[in-house]
């Protein structure tokens, strides 16, 4: 399939290490190609997630497949703030750092209506998906996040360190990385910004960020 990726460098490349060998990718970081976005039988967007306000590329056009990298922001509350009905498919996806070259494509959708093409489009790039609910922070990224917080709050309280924690975590769970590494991977700012829009769409005091977190998202400012 045709698919334009929208998005940086780092989203392009690992993209492309999943879905490069069996579909035509094309790399747009400034959606220099918004004229010609009906030429694509797919588009990622890595950007709307960060900046809703882009969305509004797709408006002018119809019967479009958008997946937008969801984590951030529901699609509900995405549609809501547009103007007019929409014309096209829009998807929601995990696209945080080191979540798309993985054997399943965590995806959401607005309405069980679509899951039939949501499934379609998914089987033809070439991916096993998992439908979740359309809901801030999906099911993996909440999961991870949370447990990096809780690990800065062990840090801060002085009861283990960084290292410890992240081989105890490996030995303890067989999880791939720690904490730290997988933050390190995410990236502290979008594990930051997933928290902050996790604990403002639930108020959940689980997801109040650790001091120690924000000060290391501040230091990377």
């Amino acid at each position: 399939m045709k698919i334009l990726v929208i998005g940086t460098e780092g989203d392009f490349n690992e993209f492309e290490k999943k879905f490069g060998l069996t579909n035509e990718l094309t790399f747009d970081p400034r959606y220099q190609f918004h004229s010609t976005f009906v030429d694509f039988d797919v588009i990622f967007d890595f950007f709307v997630g960060d900046d809703p306000e882009l969305f509004s590329n797709y408006q002018d056009h119809e019967g479009l497949t958008v997946f937008v990298n969801a984590p951030k922001i529901s699609l509900s509350e995405l549609v809501y703030f547009q103007e007019g009905e929409l014309s096209n498919y829009i998807f929601g996806f995990n696209g945080l750092p080191t979540f798309i070259n993985r054997e399943i494509l965590e995806v959401s959708s607005t309405s069980i209506d679509q899951n039939v093409k949501l499934k379609s489009i998914c089987e033809s790039i070439g991916t096993d998906f998992e439908i979740v609910d359309d809901r801030v922070g999906m099911v993996t990224p909440r999961v991870i996040a949370l447990i990096i917080n809780e690990a800065f709050y062990t840090v801060q309280e002085g009861t283990a360190t960084k290292k410890d924690i992240d081989l105890g975590m490996k030995l303890g769970t067989n999880y791939p990385n720690g904490p730290f590494e997988w933050c390190k991977k995410i990236g502290i700012q979008n594990i930051y910004e997933l928290l902050e829009a996790m604990y403002e769409d639930t108020k959940d005091e689980r997801y109040k960020i650790c001091p120690a977190l924000k000060k290391e998202y501040l230091k990377a400012q």
